[in-house]
């Protein structure tokens, strides 16, 4: 890739304020349904316009042009935003979406989903004098909200001052101040002592005219980058997931002639409807590699070639529907075989993740599972002296197999000893394969209190109460009692 192409990629752009909401109203720009509800407050709102009131510079606003459609809010701040859906190149906020809708509300008004019955246009005082360049509490007294100037026919006192200078006209609309500047100099310019007035009136024009929103604009960017690019300068600290990007991108509007598809919603009815089980509370990623897995398996041509973000991507709604009500039923097979046949109550014991995986392969459409052989193959894994399924190479190599003995029941494991000093210097925490596998065993033999020996002891608890340095001792002592 040549350095020109670098710089194509991952662009730093511009653009005023004015400019960039009204490309939003067009539907220029979309906000993806996965990010996070508005939760700023009014103090964030108030400190952001500190911020450009004094010309600091914001964090850059994160912007992915693509050809990828996704599922968008269609409406932004209470603003009804209609992108055409036919055209073909996409450009979506990932980075921003609190800071562009504290803006559009704030010039514009709107209403905040989370806020019912909040007017969030932003008012300023222009009798507020600038202190000095580092104040840093006048901001609070020099942009208001309504329910900080209505003073309800004089009932709240604390806002009667501020009522006063709004019927005067000293407190004015962020908005008003963009339509109709000349009309609100020519009146404050025939004011005496007008000095303060205007020279806020002229930097909140300023402001608006020339202050410029940073962009980061990423372009030719496969998804999978994107996550990780979003991850490493998201301020929130939350990662953006491949599983969000699916939803996004699967989504389909219910019509008359054509069902709707959510799948954030399949998994949630998946998991509200089964609610017996800890199993159903894997992570979304663990769902969408196992439909992913499932469409390989049994869809021919479907272009899901692995389980990585790169083909996790390609998913779409017809393919997840056309597996979906076996998929169920397999999936829950799965946990049926670790609660019931192993007496695993909890996916934290599982060694290897990608056993939901194989096994779900195994199950579906499967109506004679061998669980003898299963419990064979559980254990031959969770305890062998090598990692054989780490990786998505061993994770295809395991699928092969059990479709061996899912068709003629000829597969046999070789014989192998589990190394009794490997398990002595192995180090043990709650994330290694050889303590889950450990605890795994003590949990499959049921095991009873001492005093009581009717009640059962594993409880929620117990795999973290272990996850301590140098415990060595007791994975071993449990190995002994099982024995």
């Amino acid at each position: 890739m040549t350095q020109t192409n670098l710089t194509d990629r991952i662009k730093p752009d511009g653009i005023s304020i004015i400019s960039y909401l009204e490309y939003l109203r067009k539907g220029e720009y979309q906000i993806p349904t996965f990010q996070r509800e508005i939760v700023w407050e009014k103090e964030n709102v108030k400190k952001l316009w500190d911020s450009i009131y004094k010309f600091y510079p914001l964090g850059s606003i994160l912007i992915w042009k693509t050809d990828i459609k996704l599922h968008n809010h269609r409406e932004i701040g209470g603003y009804v935003i209609s992108p055409e859906d036919t055209r073909s190149q996409f450009q979506y906020i990932l980075d921003g979406q609190q800071r562009t809708t504290a803006l559009l509300t704030s010039i514009y008004g709107g209403k905040i989903k989370s806020k019912l019955g909040f007017d969030p246009a932003l008012y300023i005082d222009l009798t507020i004098p600038s202190i000095d360049e580092v104040d840093d509490t006048s901001y609070n007294n020099r942009f208001l909200f309504w329910d900080e100037i209505d003073d309800k026919n004089g009932t709240i006192y604390r806002n009667i001052g501020k009522k006063k200078r709004y019927d005067d006209k000293l407190i004015v609309k962020i908005q008003d101040i963009k339509n109709d500047f000349q009309g609100i100099f020519t009146r404050l310019n025939s004011l005496p002592d007008n000095k303060i007035l205007l020279s806020n009136l002229w930097r909140i024009k300023n402001v608006l005219d020339n202050y410029r929103i940073a962009f980061i604009d990423l372009k030719g960017i496969a998804v999978s980058e994107v996550c990780q690019i979003f991850e490493r300068i998201n301020q929130a600290g939350k990662p953006l997931d491949i599983f969000d990007i699916v939803v996004a991108k699967t989504y389909r509007q219910e019509t008359t002639n054509q069902k709707g598809f959510y799948l954030r919603e399949i998994i949630s009815d998946f998991r509200e409807n089964n609610n017996n089980s800890k199993f159903l509370t894997i992570s979304d990623f663990d769902y969408l590699q196992i439909l992913a897995i499932l469409i390989r398996e049994n869809i021919d041509n479907s272009g899901i070639y692995n389980i990585t973000p790169r083909y996790l991507n390609d998913i779409k709604a017809e393919q997840i529907e056309t597996i979906w009500n076996d998929a169920e039923k397999a999936i829950l097979k799965v946990f049926d075989f670790f609660e019931n046949h192993l007496h695993i109550k909890s996916p934290e014991l599982i060694p290897f993740r990608y056993f939901y995986l194989t096994l779900v392969t195994y199950f579906y459409q499967n109506n004679e599972p061998d669980y003898a052989f299963l419990k064979q193959y559980y254990w031959f894994y969770s305890f062998h002296n090598e990692d054989l399924l780490s990786n998505t190479t061993q994770l295809s190599d395991h699928i092969s197999l059990l479709k061996i003995q899912r068709n003629n029941n000829s597969l046999r494991f070789e014989r192998f000893l589990i190394d009794k000093d490997r398990l002595r210097n192995a180090s043990y925490s709650s994330k290694g394969r050889l303590s889950r596998a450990i605890l795994s065993l003590y949990s499959a033999h049921i095991p009873k209190d001492w005093k009581f020996i009717d009640r059962d002891v594993l409880s929620d608890n117990l795999f973290f109460s272990t996850d301590k340095p140098n415990l060595h001792h007791v994975y071993l002592k449990i190995l002994e009692l099982i024995r």
